[in-house]
């Protein structure tokens, strides 16, 4: 699985992109989940925490396709 230096982005990059983006969410879930469950604001905090894992995604998927193309 070597590094792709031409500035295309290969499968195993695609691959690690789109788990960061379904990590990110999942992630944004849970702690959404957990902060319904401990402040008992239902279903404020999933929400909340889908809203801001999509925006991470978004933002650090952006930084990581720009890094690849830059090579």
């Amino acid at each position: 699985m070597g590094e792709n230096h031409s500035g295309e982005i290969g499968a195993w990059q695609l691959v690690g992109v789109g788990g960061f983006v379904v990590g990110c969410v999942v992630a944004g879930i849970v702690l959404g989940w957990l902060a319904d469950d401990r402040w008992d604001s239902s279903p404020t905090g999933i929400l909340v925490g889908i809203g801001v894992g999509i925006v991470v995604a978004v933002v650090g998927s952006f930084v990581r396709i720009a890094s690849y193309l830059r090579r």
